[in-house]
């Protein structure tokens, strides 16, 4: 299977003009995952933790949103063999938190993805923010794609919520430059200026004022670390000022 880094948006991003389409498009053109491993920036826990197990309530994280929001229900099966997997192959210490539901990160976009909630979910905390680490993990999470496991890294390519702007086509200049410098360093499978961005990529504090939205990415670029020539953005643009840049490795 793939691996993917996607911007997953707020739950808002259902009534977006493109979007939806664009995920739902994109899930269209992947093989039919046997499950998926999911990893949300709204989620940090050490040791790891693993979550949803079975079909369990939405945790919705957030506040201020029309009581719509709160009505999304996405009933995807459990993953209790994928959990034995990933205990596998990681050891150590990996605690359950079973009561724990999908996540906003999690289920926004496979509400547009795999809307009929029919493939089994299973997320998996973010032990650290550190990329070396993270990028350790998803090597060791990599085995999981040869048995049909999607891996999927859910944060956003830019997240300052003080710099939201009115609409997707104001965009400060801070998100921009950062967004072009990630864009490039993509493209050019530049893994050393990812993994050190907090000193290669211009102004990362504006982008990204704490690391949890990007974490993810290091996770996906380990998983998908033998197929990283293959990389490509899928889903690019902005959605209130912020870079929604989605990638898919494999």
């Amino acid at each position: 299977m793939p691996v993917l880094y996607l911007s997953h948006g707020a739950p808002p991003l259902i009534d977006h003009d493109t979007w939806p389409a664009e995920l739902a498009a994109w899930a269209d053109d992947l093989p039919h995952p046997r499950a998926i491993l999911i990893v949300s920036a709204h989620w940090e826990s050490a040791p790891i933790a693993l979550g949803a197990t079975t079909t369990v309530p939405l945790v919705y994280d957030f506040s201020g949103f029309a009581p719509r929001y709160y009505d999304v229900r996405y009933p995807a099966p459990g993953a209790p063999d994928l959990a034995r997997q990933v205990r596998a192959l990681l050891g150590g210490t990996v605690t359950d938190a079973a009561e724990r539901g999908l996540d906003h990160g999690a289920y926004v976009p496979l509400t547009q993805m795999y809307p009929d909630a029919d493939v089994p979910v299973l997320q998996l905390s973010i032990p650290t923010l550190d990329p070396q680490d993270l990028m350790k993990l998803g090597r060791a999470l990599a085995p999981l794609r040869a048995d049909g496991v999607l891996i999927i890294g859910s944060g956003f390519f830019t997240h300052n919520l003080r710099a939201l702007t009115p609409d997707d086509q104001h965009v400060h200049s801070f998100t921009a430059e950062f967004d072009d410098w990630g864009r490039r360093a993509l493209d050019d499978r530049d893994l050393d200026a990812l993994l050190d961005f907090e000193h290669t990529a211009p102004a990362p504090r504006l982008a990204h004022p704490r690391t949890e939205h990007f974490a993810p990415l290091f996770l996906s670029l380990g998983a998908g670390a033998e197929d990283i020539d293959s990389l490509r953005t899928v889903i690019d643009g902005y959605w209130f000022g912020m870079a929604r840049r989605s990638v898919q490795i494999g």
